[in-house]
């Protein structure tokens, strides 16, 4: 490994929410657990399949649990005007609030280009956005992942600092 690239882990690892080398319990929450973390990163990698991203060939894929435990499964889905666009995040929490899902405790988000995962994938503004909506952004956690075995877990307040949501209007 080079000298940046080591540089550059230790700083992920740094930033990360929790470590991957401590205990158990990912939160203040019973629900995300290391194997709930495994298993949301497969479902985002099955999901990342069903991309279509013809203009970018950025495939990526987003797997979102409820506080129920229910995972939604997204894709990203472009469009040739590019604006229409959808990313995978946005996809699976569409996709849960259609279903009246209104509590989500975590995500994960996988992504390459051809569908070939090399590094993180962490989520746009907008989709930042979207899901600071729907969720206490101190709680909600956000998995990047490249396997099950390597990945970094952010607080969506760490990755949208002083973000704007309902409770300011």
């Amino acid at each position: 490994m080079s000298e940046q690239n080591k540089e550059q882990q230790e700083n992920i690892q740094k930033n990360s929410l929790i470590l991957q080398e401590k205990g158990e319990l990912l939160f203040q929450t019973d629900i995300v657990t290391r194997s709930v973390v495994k298993n949301l990163i497969r479902s985002a990698i099955d999901g990342m399949k069903n991309a279509y991203a013809p203009y970018s060939n950025l495939h990526v894929g987003a797997a979102l649990l409820t506080t129920k435990e229910k995972i939604y499964t997204g894709c990203n889905i472009e469009n040739a005007a590019y604006g229409p666009t959808n990313c995978a995040e946005r996809t699976a929490l569409f996709k849960a609030i259609s279903e009246g899902e209104r509590e989500f405790a975590a995500i994960a988000i996988v992504g390459g280009s051809y569908g070939s995962i090399t590094d993180f994938c962490p989520p746009c503004g907008v989709c930042r956005q979207v899901i600071r909506e729907f969720v206490d952004p101190k709680a909600f956690l956000v998995i990047l992942a490249r396997t099950e075995e390597d990945y970094s877990i952010y607080s969506l307040e760490s990755l949208l600092p002083l973000s704007f949501g309902p409770e300011h209007l």
